[in-house]
């Protein structure tokens, strides 16, 4: 059986941690890719001769060559500058749009019936960048975030509850950053929900510490979060390409659902070998739905600015 193939667009600390955690589950064989000659060759190489040592035996190579990425089943974009201290996400944006339209050009090229899955920031306007560049159909492009959020909300809880992260599931909404929605009453300890187990407060001081997550690792060392967002990358491709069905957050298309008319934002969707099969309808409070629309309205007012750099 021919192994599936994944692409890493960029070999910084994200890139190289993605395609380290893709091989260590062994999903398929890996090009890691990125314009400074040498990073991804030295950084696939060391990775490879750790094989035998973690017990994989998926095929690492790093290149510049786009050619080398023919075919893949699945491109995972991490290219783009890092938020730096005082930086914010939107801050990003004309940089790493310039950088998101080079590099999904290249997939369209070689990978024209690939997945891809945006990770770079600001996220949201850059899942909408990849998908208006590439034409790709809707369910073939999706965001990497809530799948970070709701870990970093689920460690939290786990954190302050003494209890196994795996026994949290979460449910957070809108865009990845400040103004993100995390569904605390969607949200269960081993089918519990956490509004049952932890106060009011306490939640509240959670949710924004979710919301916060990011900068508070930049704040810490000066960089963005890596190991996290390349689990979370990886969890993504990993349901899509063994037809997982899971059901988490990520950055997806919706038109009528939720009535976001029209854009791509984050929402509990079911991802398998069709890519987004499901988005996920809640039957939300007004409460939620208020701040959902303020989300979605910051989302699309900086797919607004993308559009002039595209």
């Amino acid at each position: 059986m021919k192994r599936k193939k994944i692409t890493v667009a960029g070999a910084g600390n994200v890139g190289a941690t993605t395609a380290f955690i893709a091989a260590q589950r062994q999903l398929g064989d890996i090009v890691l890719i990125d314009i400074v000659k040498g990073l991804a060759e030295g950084k696939a190489l060391d990775m490879a001769q750790a094989s035998s040592l973690c017990g994989f035996d998926s095929r690492i190579s790093g290149t510049t060559d786009w050619a080398q990425t023919a075919g893949s089943d699945v491109v995972i974009v991490t290219s783009g500058m890092p938020r730096k201290p005082g930086m914010s996400r939107d801050d990003l944006l004309a940089k790493n749009t310039e950088i998101v339209k080079s590099v999904t050009q290249q997939i369209v090229k070689y990978s024209p019936n690939s997945f891809i899955i945006v990770v770079c920031n600001p996220l949201d306007a850059m899942v909408n960048a990849a998908a208006m560049i590439s034409g790709f159909e809707k369910n073939k492009v999706m965001g990497m975030a809530g799948a970070l959020d709701t870990a970093r909300f689920a460690y939290f809880i786990s954190e302050k509850l003494g209890v196994s992260v795996n026994d949290i599931k979460c449910v957070l909404m809108g865009g990845h950053g400040d103004d993100m929605v995390p569904l605390a009453r969607f949200t269960t300890v081993s089918g519990i929900p956490v509004t049952e187990l932890i106060d009011e407060k306490s939640i509240a001081n959670m949710v924004q510490r979710a919301r916060m997550g990011g900068i508070e690792i930049v704040n810490l060392m000066g960089t963005s979060a890596f190991y996290a967002p390349a689990a979370g990358a990886v969890t993504m491709a990993e349901s899509i390409l063994l037809d997982k069905k899971m059901v988490m957050p990520c950055c997806a298309y919706c038109d009528k659902e939720y009535n976001v008319g029209g854009c791509y934002v984050g929402v509990p969707a079911v991802l398998g070998a069709g890519g987004v099969e499901k988005v996920i309808e809640l039957d939300l409070n007004e409460k939620e739905k208020q701040e959902l629309a303020i989300s979605v309205g910051h989302v699309k007012e900086l797919v607004d600015i993308v559009k002039k750099h595209i």
